[in-house]
């Protein structure tokens, strides 16, 4: 039976550290902009009816919305509070069953007066261009009051994560500068990521690709032939900006070539 894991072999590899599903949540939620808000339809009661939500975020993770009570989506949560967030990462190409994605469920309920100012400048942070509606009458800010996720890290890799655990979990600490690592390595780097994959891995690829990076490691796609599987590969040690993981990669590098 054919494994997206690893090639031949593989299946007895120790198992390389990474961020819990927890962890992998809240930083593609912390990375996203919008996703898309399903509530319960007054309409047609009992159907989803999904939207699509621009979304900020308060200190344990909630999704807050400025929504409108002209909005369909508002009309629903007015009559059912219960809804869901779907959040994919923020301008992914290719495979999207290949791609993370989180589920946020629980109620959807207005802001009190008690936090709105706190809500307010937290949304017009991330969604400045709001604040010319933000006043409005008719607008109002509401809060996902998280009960479950559901987090999908791609092909094999997916589970409920707790609601407390999700709250307490904090963004990945290399998210914001993961995009251009992963753009570097693999303009400039091609070899390099070869050798990686010989060294740490213990495996031979014609050709390495970097896929995603964290903290704790990094993901590699790998062709060998026509075969085609992916690989991780742990940091020595925790790495929480761009330059710590140049010289970690450096370093990482001179040890695979030094004992090749």
């Amino acid at each position: 039976m054919s494994r997206h894991a690893g090639p031949p072999g593989a299946p007895d590899a120790p198992v390389v550290p990474e961020p819990t599903f927890a962890e992998r949540a809240r930083t593609l939620v912390s990375q996203a902009r919008s996703g898309s808000l399903a509530s319960v339809s007054r309409k047609h009661p009992g159907h989803p009816f999904a939207s699509v939500m621009p979304y900020a975020l308060d200190g344990d993770g909630r999704p807050l919305v400025l929504i409108s009570s002209m909005a369909i989506h508002t009309q629903n949560l007015h009559g059912d509070a219960r809804a869901s967030l779907l959040v994919t990462p923020p301008g992914s190409a290719g495979d999207p069953l290949a791609a993370g994605r989180v589920t946020l469920m629980g109620e959807a309920l207005r802001v009190g007066e008690s936090d709105l100012a706190a809500v307010r400048a937290s949304y017009l942070e991330r969604h400045p261009t709001a604040a010319y509606w933000a006043d409005f009458d008719d607008f109002s800010f509401w809060r996902l009051e998280v009960a479950d996720v559901y987090f999908v890290g791609g092909f094999a890799a997916m589970g409920w994560v707790d609601a407390a655990e999700y709250r307490h979990a904090r963004p990945d600490p290399l998210a914001d500068a993961a995009a251009g690592i992963i753009e570097h390595m693999n303009r400039d780097h091609a070899d390099a990521l070869v050798a990686y994959a010989r060294f740490f891995a213990g495996v031979e690829a014609d050709e390495a690709t970097m896929a995603a990076v964290d903290r704790l490691g990094f993901k590699l796609q790998l062709r060998q032939g026509g075969r085609r599987w992916s690989a991780r590969i742990a940091f020595p040690r925790e790495v929480t900006t761009a330059g710590d993981s140049r010289t970690v990669l450096i370093e990482m590098l001179t040890q695979a070539r030094g004992q090749a």
